[in-house]
C-alpha cells in the first residue's frame, strides 16, 4: 500500500473511479433526462482531473513545470466551471423587484 502513494498510482486509481462516475452520471443523463448537467459536470471533473494530476505529478518527482501546467490547467476548468454555473438572470432584490 505504501508504494502506491510512493509513486502516485494511488492517484491513477482514483482518476480511474472519477472516469467511471463521469460516465455513470452522463449515462444517468442521457437515458432519463434528469441529474447534473453536463457541462458543469464535465468541466469540475475536470479541474478535479487536473489537480489530481498535479499531485501525481509531485508524488513521483516531475519537474516543477509539470506540476505549474497541471495547476495552471485546473484553474481554467474551474474558471470554465464557474462561468458555466453563473446565473445570468437578475435576482430579485430584497423587495421583490
Amino acid at each position: 500500500m505504501a508504494d502506491l502513494f510512493a509513486t502516485g498510482r494511488i492517484v491513477d486509481l482514483i482518476l480511474l473511479l472519477m472516469i467511471a462516475e463521469t460516465f455513470v452520471l452522463v449515462g444517468h443523463h442521457h437515458l432519463t433526462g434528469r441529474g447534473i448537467a453536463i457541462v458543469p459536470l464535465l468541466t469540475n471533473m475536470a479541474a478535479g482531473a487536473c489537480l489530481l494530476l498535479a499531485l501525481r505529478a509531485t508524488l513521483s518527482g516531475a519537474s516543477w513545470g509539470v506540476v505549474a501546467l497541471a495547476l495552471g490547467a485546473a484553474f481554467g476548468m474551474h474558471a470554465l466551471d464557474l462561468r458555466s454555473r453563473w446565473s445570468r438572470t437578475p435576482r430579485p432584490g430584497p423587495d421583490g423587484a
